[in-house]
């Protein structure tokens, strides 16, 4: 019920929006996980104000803010699923792809670890240690970029996951890891949406650390040459701002209990892997 009534808002979003290429609006398609983490909303008020252009923000999985911008229904996305959207840049969908963010992905289960994840070393282990244990474990199922980075990761451990403790469930991140919660299950989740939902779930984080869990964020335009409609100014100038000094700023300071969600990309003390 709570995906169809997604769609659905989705969908009358999508009609209203037309009244917004008269008006000073730049219109974003984005990951769940900048809206759940509390940046996105931080940085859309410091540009609004900045520049008296009003955001509406569209948050579903990047592959479906993916397909709204490339039918040209946003002036903007910003997401985190590298090969997805090196794709659309191909097609000529987008144009001026900037790095702005990152942080990286982690496993979180009950704190029992029942799988035993804990004592291993590469994430390509914790997986094959979840599913030779059937251990319950709460996929995303929604194309997003967290749910592509699972799906590779699978791969790379040569799994395919099935059966009853595989549940792919079609939810945003912060609803998966309530769900998890409940069940008590693994699941995959990007370190700043966990941050924000700390004190919501008791799941701990039980692998971390690969250089297969690196989580980049970019952000793109849509291309004007084959959607003339879009407010391509705006969107050039929400790309600028992230990528500035200002936008880095609010990135490099954003903080839940003192713990950084994010690290900039364009400030030189910003560690990369």
């Amino acid at each position: 019920m709570k995906t169809l009534l997604h769609s659905l808002f989705i969908i009358v979003y999508l009609a209203f929006s037309q009244w917004c290429w008269a008006e000073n609006i730049l219109r974003m398609s984005t990951t769940t996980s900048t809206e759940n983490s509390g940046l996105l909303g931080v940085l859309n008020s410091a540009f609004e104000k900045k520049f008296n252009i009003k955001i509406h923000v569209i948050p579903v999985g990047t592959g479906k803010a993916l397909k709204i911008g490339s039918n040209g229904d946003v002036d903007i996305v910003f997401v985190h699923a590298p090969a997805a959207e090196l794709e659309y840049v191909k097609q000529g969908d987008f144009i001026n792809r900037s790095a702005v963010m990152h942080n990286d992905f982690v496993v979180v289960g009950p704190k029992n670890d029942p799988a035993g994840i804990a004592s291993t070393k590469t994430i390509t282990e914790a997986f094959t240690k979840i599913s030779a244990n059937s251990s319950p474990f709460i996929s995303r199922g929604d194309d997003s970029g967290t749910h592509k980075k699972e799906i590779q990761l699978w791969k790379n451990a040569e799994i395919k996951p099935t059966g009853k403790w595989y549940l792919a469930v079609g939810q945003g991140m912060g609803a998966v890891l309530k769900m998890a919660n409940d069940k008590q299950a693994y699941t995959l989740t990007d370190r700043g949406t966990l941050l924000a939902y700390s004190d919501k779930i008791t799941l701990t984080v039980l692998s971390e650390g690969d250089s297969l869990l690196y989580n980049p964020y970019h952000v793109m335009a849509v291309n004007p040459k084959k959607h003339p409609a879009v407010h391509y100014a705006f969107a050039q100038k929400y790309i600028n701002f992230l990528i500035g000094n200002e936008g880095q700023s609010i990135i490099k300071n954003f903080r839940l209990k003192g713990l950084l969600l994010f690290y900039p990309d364009t400030i030189n003390d910003s560690p990369k892997k």
